[in-house]
């Protein structure tokens, strides 16, 4: 799966996957330190490539990991999202 071979993507991921508990977030939750439009790009791209959910809370997009349909789709991949960690030299 090509989108998740970005660093700041996998990280979206694996703390929607660890931190988010039972609800959802916002970007802002992630607090990168990125423009709100790169983060749109890569939020969009993860939507679009089935990883994530988004729904419309407001004036805010939430995001959720599509768990059950990645599981279905790529068995094994949630697991080695979980076991990632990010080299010395991305800068997320």
């Amino acid at each position: 799966m090509g989108v998740l071979a970005d660093p700041l993507r996998l990280t979206i991921v694996k703390r929607l996957l660890t931190d988010s508990e039972e609800y959802d977030h916002t970007c802002g939750w992630f607090g990168f330190d990125r423009p709100k439009s790169s983060l749109t790009h890569h939020f969009r791209a993860l939507r679009e490539a089935g990883v994530i959910r988004q729904r419309q809370h407001g004036l805010e997009r939430r995001s959720r990991v599509r768990l059950e349909d990645l599981n279905e789709r790529f068995p094994g991949l949630v697991e080695l999202v979980l076991n990632w960690q990010p080299a010395d030299g991305d800068v997320l």
